[in-house]
């Protein structure tokens, strides 16, 4: 039976794409400290994200914050997950999720918090954690006024005051949300 578990990662930051992964574990790969990527140190995160993608089938899917604003941030994460579950390109027999809505996908079943309870979504939580942080850094190397690769797009201090500052970057901000709104 292949069981894909499927985890997100970005729904609350001001900026970039909310990204997704979609897992599918081996019968032999077992991991005891796969947990809530969130719950994890970033060191942690790192190495159980390589020995995931050495050894298991993974994928990831976005949606951008030019889709994000067109859509609205739910959809554009259900958006995600149906990508990433689609970017594996394989029959599978069930979809865990983790939270309360799945997305237009088959056979498909939502966990509340099933990224603390299923390995599997836990597996997928780590590969859109640490693919979303690797995306914020890379936007901190471009934008480094702004420190995405500390705050990782999320509205403190910091980032606020760098918006007020230096404006927001169009290709990048969320212009639907609250904060960046209110700059136009």
């Amino acid at each position: 039976m292949i069981v894909v578990g499927v985890d997100e990662a970005g729904r609350g930051p001001l900026v970039g794409s909310v990204v997704a992964g979609a897992v599918v574990l081996p019968p032999s790969f077992d991991l005891p400290e796969l947990t809530d990527s969130k719950k994890l140190s970033e060191k942690k995160r790192e190495s159980l994200y390589a020995l995931i993608t050495q050894q298991c089938q993974w994928a990831v899917g976005q949606s951008s914050a030019q889709e994000i604003d067109e859509i609205n941030i739910l959809q554009a994460t259900m958006l995600a997950m149906k990508r990433a579950v689609e970017n594996l390109g394989l029959k599978y027999d069930q979809v865990l999720v983790d939270g309360n809505r799945c997305p237009d996908l088959h056979h498909c079943t939502a966990i509340i918090k099933g990224d603390l309870t299923e390995p599997v979504i836990s597996a997928a939580s780590i590969i859109a954690k640490v693919t979303r942080d690797r995306q914020m850094q890379a936007l901190d190397r471009q934008h480094p006024q702004y420190g995405f690769a500390k705050h990782k797009g999320y509205g403190t201090k910091i980032h606020l005051a760098a918006l007020k500052q230096h404006g927001a970057i169009k290709a990048e901000h969320r212009f639907s949300f609250a904060p960046i709104k209110r700059l136009s």
